[in-house]
């Protein structure tokens, strides 16, 4: 119930700040971000749809109806007008429509198990680590982020609608050796987890250091190349790759 009440409210927060809540493990931080992501844009739809009506009874009235005094020939029913154009022209309308586009992304997100807060904290945050610490301080069970807070929402919603479209197929494997140096590219349909150049990846008894990870084309868009390792040492930061369905060999 918690995730419900409160949860909407708290999710509108950094990540960072959200893992220093003493009750996060007690709060479902996907039902309250999608239902935080509704909020945010209905909340800007009300405000514009009161932002406009206000405009119209106010400055858009009072322009027209003044201009008419002076003698202006101008039809009184373009006071709908008016209002529109004062509408757009205003900054706050901006903010209230970039509050509404921000809450769907944010709502969109959590369908990529992604939960995104709002950006003005966010950025308040990214000052707050550069400018006072110098340094972002390492929080358990929080990722560091490296790009932008919308930017990463939209490629999460775009590789979820695009991986949602590609079927299920084994992954590809294309060897490319050049002595003394063997490379394996491996293309898969979907995102592999966790892997993040310069990971060590050990396939079957080798053991290979992920040099890049790029966006490619369907089927497989998903590229990974992997330089091999002369040797390897087993660990537990040592990712192992076996796949579920046998690879294909491709040509190189």
């Amino acid at each position: 119930m918690l995730s419900y009440i409160l949860g909407p409210f708290l999710a509108i927060l950094p990540k960072r700040w959200r893992a220093l809540l003493p009750f996060r493990a007690s709060l479902d931080w996907k039902p309250a971000a999608l239902l935080s992501g509704i909020l945010e844009s209905v909340i800007a739809l009300l405000a514009l749809v009161y932002w406009y009506s206000y405009s119209v009874t106010h400055w858009a009235r009072d322009a027209v109806y003044s201009a008419i005094q002076h003698g202006a020939q101008i039809d009184p029913r373009a006071i709908g007008f008016a209002g529109l154009a004062v509408l757009f022209l205003h900054p706050f309308t901006w903010i209230i429509a970039y509050a509404g586009v921000e809450g769907i992304v944010r709502l969109c997100a959590v369908f990529t198990d992604t939960t995104l807060g709002v950006l003005p904290l966010f950025l308040a945050d990214e000052a707050y680590l550069q400018l006072v610490r110098g340094t972002h301080p390492l929080v358990p069970g929080v990722e560091k982020f490296s790009e932008s807070h919308l930017t990463s929402g939209f490629r999460a919603v775009r590789e979820k609608a695009l991986t949602s479209s590609l079927p299920l197929i084994p992954d590809e494997l294309r060897i490319t050796r050049n002595a003394p140096e063997e490379l394996l590219e491996i293309r898969a349909c979907r995102r592999k987890l966790d892997w993040t150049p310069p990971r060590v990846v050990r396939h079957q008894d080798r053991y290979y250091r992920l040099e890049s990870s790029v966006t490619g084309t369907a089927p497989r868009p998903f590229v990974y190349t992997l330089r091999r390792l002369s040797a390897g040492v087993p660990g537990r930061s040592v990712l192992v790759y076996s796949p579920e369905q046998t690879p294909v060999l491709g040509d190189r």
